[in-house]
């Protein structure tokens, strides 16, 4: 048996460390992947990490070669699920594909997901597909994939200079009023790395209870719409991290809950000056969402 050892891509930056290894190995408990990374039998770049380091492009990580299972890239994948996702799609050229984001399914898959939404486009269209960015799981609409290599690092490039433009319909808690623009600094598991962010939120209408606004991303951090509208004390409708448990209890609804976001459009310049611009519609729930809290 000998090390195997992992290039990380774009596609899988910024994914946890036993995310990773929870979706590449399915048939190992998941108490035996903690374990081995707990004792650094797993490393990245030779150093020892925790269950909770992000992984980054380039990455190299050594996996011990008595890690039982094979690796599941190759997965069996049904054709409702294809049909189901694929027909979603709204713009497409030689490099890119937007596609409109179901809110029932994660873009990758982990130790909760059997399937990601990238399994699912690599059995349409080939491995060569790569993930240029991510949507929350139950965050529905435009989410962007690449054809070739070459447009994942250019528009990797375009996410670090803040040159996409993002727009999102979120419904909120309470009565918002007018606009509000959010530049507090978010950080990720340590206080000493805040990173700038800046999110604005814009009425569109008020409903009794809730209001539905327009939200332009300018910076891309983990969940920062979702932070900034907990801080500004109206959060997200039926967000379990941050919202408002009471509030979200006290709705009647006859279908499921999800978290009430939607990424309505994204533009931006592509490689060779295009200008691409896509908009994705309400899926049904979000639109049964609104007509419920009139």
């Amino acid at each position: 048996m000998t090390v195997k050892k992992l290039t990380i891509n774009h596609d899988n930056s910024e994914r946890r460390i036993d995310n990773y290894l929870l979706s590449l190995y399915k048939n190992v408990p998941k108490s035996k992947i903690y374990n081995i990374i707990r004792k650094g039998e797993v490393r990245v770049n030779s150093k020892r990490i925790k269950p909770s380091y992000k992984l980054k492009i380039d990455d190299l990580v050594r996996i011990p070669p008595y890690l039982d299972g094979p690796l599941t890239h190759n997965k069996k994948i049904s054709s409702y699920l294809i049909e189901k996702h694929t027909t979603k799609i709204i713009y497409e050229d030689n490099n890119y594909i937007v596609t409109n984001k179901n809110n029932d399914i994660a873009v990758h898959a982990g130790s909760k997901n059997g399937i990601g939404l990238i399994d699912i486009f690599r059995s349409k269209f080939g491995n060569h597909i790569e993930l240029c960015h991510r949507l929350d799981k139950q965050t529905s609409g435009c989410l962007v994939l690449a054809k070739n290599k070459k447009s994942v690092k250019y528009f990797s490039n375009l996410l670090s200079t803040n040159d996409i433009k993002k727009t999102y319909i979120a419904i909120l808690q309470g009565k918002f009023k007018d606009k509000k623009i959010i530049e507090n600094e978010i950080y990720k598991n340590n206080l000493l790395k805040l990173k700038k962010s800046k999110t604005i939120f814009k009425l569109v209408r008020q409903l009794k209870n809730t209001s539905i606004v327009n939200v332009d991303l300018h910076t891309g951090r983990t969940h920062q719409i979702r932070i900034h509208a907990s801080q500004i004390n109206h959060p997200i409708l039926f967000d379990k991290k941050y919202g408002d448990k009471m509030f979200d209890n006290s709705i009647n609804l006859n279908f499921k809950k999800t978290l009430a976001l939607h990424s309505k459009s994204i533009s931006f310049k592509d490689q060779n000056s295009k200008i691409i611009k896509a908009s994705a519609s309400y899926p049904d729930e979000f639109k049964k969402l609104i007509k419920a809290l009139k």
